[in-house]
């Protein structure tokens, strides 16, 4: 194929990929007050699944955050309710949209090389709502919770926006499925020979240092929270490890 007919085969990947997102928001658009309900606003009640858990299992229980949200723009409402809608599409059909990617680029790779990213497509996705299930489920509820009852004075309501509330909950969510993404990258980068099991255990200890201030980034300011975000993110470097002693040993 000519470049331009390269660039033809991207552009209708890409449509295609708009395309499903657009579908996808459109049933979220049609659902958005009840996902607004029960996916969003339900993470400052007591009785939200991993408050449940937390209280059956540790006996540390919460209560109903004290926060009222408001919305301060004329168009604040609407604009979230189309982000929510955009960002749910890309979500859900984020399987699509890689797929789309990867075959795209899938015929420029040589046939052991097609051999080695089997399932990829699929393995990639599992990673992905794994990070996701663990963004919404853990990191994401937490913050809620500590930033939504933490008062510097009595005298001191917490009135949120809109805006405040679902930034954190969505980038948050977000960020997370794609830090599960880790054992993929150290696929790639083993691959095209930037990365090796040698550099990546000789720099275990940075990595965890490393862990730790991203899980701060992304998480309230407790230990607990900390230490909760960074073990799978720590077990997943060590995965991306096997994976690439794997990938240099069926190099050779």
């Amino acid at each position: 194929m000519s470049f331009l007919e390269h660039l033809e085969e991207l552009r209708w990947r890409l449509v295609r990929s708009a395309i499903a997102v657009l579908i996808i928001g459109i049933v979220i658009w049609t659902y958005q007050e009840w996902i607004m309900n029960n996916v969003f606003m339900s993470m400052k009640k007591k009785d939200f699944f991993s408050f449940r858990m937390i209280c059956e299992w540790f006996g540390t229980c919460v209560e109903d955050i004290p926060v009222q949200l408001q919305s301060m723009t004329v168009s604040g409402q609407f604009g979230y309710a189309l982000m929510m809608s955009f960002m749910g599409g890309i979500v859900l059909g984020f399987p699509f949209i890689f797929y789309q990617i990867w075959a795209f680029l899938k015929p420029g790779l040589k046939f052991q090389e097609k051999n080695l990213a089997r399932g990829i497509v699929f393995y990639v996705s599992v990673l992905f709502f794994i990070g996701i299930l663990f963004g919404y489920y853990v990191v994401a509820p937490l913050s809620i919770q500590f930033f939504g009852s933490y008062q510097i004075s009595s005298e001191i309501r917490n009135d949120f926006t809109i805006s405040s509330y679902m930034s954190m909950i969505i980038s948050t969510v977000f960020y997370t499925g794609l830090f599960f993404l880790l054992p993929v990258v150290t696929y790639l980068l083993t691959k095209i020979g930037l990365l090796g099991p040698e550099f990546l255990i000789k720099y275990r200890k940075h990595a965890i240092v490393t862990i730790l201030i991203l899980s701060a980034v992304i998480t309230p300011p407790d230990i607990i929270s900390q230490v909760i975000v960074s073990i799978p993110i720590f077990f997943l470097y060590e995965i991306g490890i096997i994976i690439s002693k794997r990938v240099v040993r069926a190099a050779k």
